[in-house]
């Protein structure tokens, strides 16, 4: 183990130690009951971060810093290049330096915006190319998920090196990541940092990630939890047509379910209405419904219990008209109406098995439960003639496939490998507006994932998969903590509101080694990296934060559309300062100054506890420096959007 490793764990013991004890007197010695309204929101913001930070310490407790593959490459390799509507110029500079790779591979462009341009562009370069064909509203569906899911049914290489249309690969990268599949037959997943060749050392959008493209995948790698991120990364075919195959199973087995749930209370519902023979033979198809549900729930075939009940309906179909024409007859006989067509030898009506079927299809029937066995039949009809029925290998249950499909992996027990080289340079967002809706979508597939499919509570999943997928997507909630943050010093500086007891040595006694160890703990994991962009923007970000928790929820529980907006990289974004989207983060600025001040008069005119105001005076000075990040981002633009505001 190296000095620096265990100086980790040892800072990560310290942290969780004095974290727990601090949050613990907090809630035991310390919340101002009088101001609970402020107090309560503010111990609870702590207890947020408290559990971020054990997360934190977990994720770093078995960080892996992997040299390199044992294993020679060896496999057949399709690299994959996803695109919808970036510029030709910038899809095909990838293209290109993607057909440069050194390893024998065939290149694709996988093009969701069906351009005639590109595809001839392509032809041109001799690279291949896929148009996705349109879905029943003349719209791509699942984005890019659909896009590549489309795609491993057009090609057949052992792996797949997936590639965003501006990630231009290094000619090695293959040489450098597939020897891992063969180290290792369990690994499904092989992925490397996104770095960007657009972003300078200011880097004001916060793009380049270094905490997480570095320490925090390695963390999450140590617990075989390390997982897709869209672009730069290997994958195993046979893995994901697993995945396809195990997930079409599964959801062919839940939506027979819903179907028999459905046609059980239709049938009960027919039979409440009916009485006599009717009545049983719907008491008895009922039964049958029953009997099919829990033998799929015990993992019987679904194909053979579905066919079964089809044929059950069938028959009560046919013996419920037979009995109904039956009566018919006897009817029309008694009054001497019927026109009969005779059998030569029988001298009786003919009605045939094809007739019963025909009879049956045409709702000649009186009786109402004839509409709930054709409810019955429609709904079960699982081998629907005609209608493709669709492998979905990438999950398409977020707006963003990656970490989706990398969880399922991992739940059907694969493995999967960060390998912590830069092996593709791309373009990062060049302005706010573009960065602020990439982060969003960011979240919002994130949060997605945590509703539909919780780590927590996922079969297959070891303890340490689960949490480190938690971890994640905890960390998207806290836009909620930081209003508290923001608001606590304000209450105080303005109305003398305290959130705690009293400033007292108790307080700086716990909070300060806290603090202090947290900190360190950083800096120790970033071992050098510049990581004060993205604390300032874990915190920046609130309004991006707390929007995508509510239109997640608002598009898993409602059912609401949940759009997908593709990253322009390229300085073609609107341009101008996007207003709307930072109103709030101006506004809490202006009102943190405005507090300052307010507490400075206070402490002037003697109204104000000194000690309070400085605290409170450094939380806000703080605050406004971390927020101050927003303005700066405002004002910049990249090279391309520089370029293209001075010649236009």
């Amino acid at each position: 183990m190296s000095a620096r490793f265990a100086a980790i764990r040892i800072l990560a013991v310290l942290s969780v130690i004095l974290g727990v004890n601090y949050v613990a007197w907090r809630w035991l010695e310390s919340v101002n009951w009088s101001a609970w309204w402020i107090a309560v929101p503010l111990v609870l913001a702590e207890t947020y971060s408290l559990i971020d930070t054990i997360l934190f310490c977990l994720t770093m407790w078995r960080a892996r810093d992997r040299p390199g593959p044992r294993s020679e490459p060896q496999g057949t390799v399709d690299v994959l290049i996803t695109t919808y509507d970036e510029p030709l110029d910038l899809v095909m500079g990838t293209a290109r330096a993607a057909k440069r790779i050194a390893y024998p591979h065939s290149t694709w462009i996988l093009d969701d915006g069906a351009r005639a341009d590109l595809e001839l562009a392509a032809a041109e370069a001799g690279i291949g190319y896929i148009r996705r064909s349109d879905d029943w509203d003349g719209k791509p569906r699942h984005a890019k998920a659909g896009n590549l899911n489309n795609a491993l049914f057009q090609t057949d290489g052992e792996f797949l090196l997936i590639l965003d249309a501006d990630q231009v690969p290094d000619p090695l990268i293959l040489h450098r990541t597939l020897g891992y599949f063969a180290d290792d037959p369990e690994v499904a997943l092989v992925q490397t940092p996104q770095w960007f060749s657009n972003v300078d050392e200011a880097d004001p959008l916060g793009s380049q990630a270094p905490l997480f493209y570095g320490p925090i995948q390695q963390g999450k790698d140590g617990w075989n939890a390390a997982f897709f991120c869209g672009s730069n990364a290997v994958l195993r075919r046979e893995a994901l047509m697993q995945l396809g195959i195990v997930g079409y199973v599964r959801d062919l087995a839940e939506s027979t379910q819903r179907a028999l749930r459905a046609s059980e209370s239709l049938l009960g519902r027919e039979a409440k209405r009916a009485d006599g023979a009717l009545r049983e033979e719907l008491m008895a198809l009922r039964a049958e419904v029953a009997a099919a549900r829990a033998e799929i729930a015990a993992g019987e075939p679904v194909a053979d219990t579905t066919y079964r009940v089809r044929a059950r309906v069938d028959d009560a179909g046919r013996r419920l008209v037979e009995n109904d024409l039956a009566a018919i007859r006897a009817d029309l006989e008694e009054i001497g109406e019927l026109p009969i067509a005779h059998d030569a030898q029988l001298d009786v009506m003919v009605v045939d098995e094809v007739a019963l079927d025909e009879l049956a299809a045409r709702d000649l029937s009186p009786l109402g439960a004839i509409e709930a066995v054709r409810s019955l039949l429609d709904a079960l009809r699982v081998d629907r003639p005609g209608e493709a029925q669709p492998l979905l290998p990438l999950a398409t249950i977020s707006v963003t496939e990656d970490m989706a499909t990398a969880m399922q992996l991992h739940a059907l027990g694969w493995r999967s490998v960060y390998h912590h080289e830069i092996l593709a340079r791309g373009l990062a967002p060049e302005d706010l507006r573009t960065m602020l809706t990439q982060r969003l979508r960011w979240a919002q597939g994130t949060l997605q994932v945590m509703l539909r499919d919780n780590p927590l509570v996922k079969r297959g999943l070891s303890a340490g998969q689960r949490l480190m997928y938690f971890a994640t997507m905890w960390t998207y909630l806290s836009g909620f903590a930081a209003i508290v943050y923001l608001a606590a010093p304000v209450f105080y500086l303005v109305f003398g509101v305290m959130p705690v007891t009293a400033w007292s040595v108790d307080f700086f006694a716990r909070f300060l080694p806290a603090f202090a160890v947290n900190q360190l703990l950083f800096l120790v994991v970033a071992k050098g990296v510049r990581t004060w962009r993205g604390q300032q923007y874990s915190l920046a970000l609130f309004p991006v934060w707390i929007r995508a928790c509510w239109t997640a929820f608002a598009n898993v529980v409602l059912g609401r559309p949940l759009g997908f907006a593709v990253t322009r990289k390229d300085g073609r974004a609107p341009g101008g300062v996007p207003w709307r989207e930072i109103w709030p983060q101006l506004t809490a600025m202006a009102v943190l100054v405005a507090s300052l001040l307010i507490g400075v008069v206070r402490v002037a005119v003697g109204t104000a506890d000194g000690t309070g105001t400085l605290v409170n005076t450094l939380w806000v000075a703080y605050d406004v420096v971390v927020l101050s990040v927003i303005i700066q981002a405002a004002r910049y633009r990249g090279p391309a959007a520089a370029d293209r505001e001075a010649t236009a």
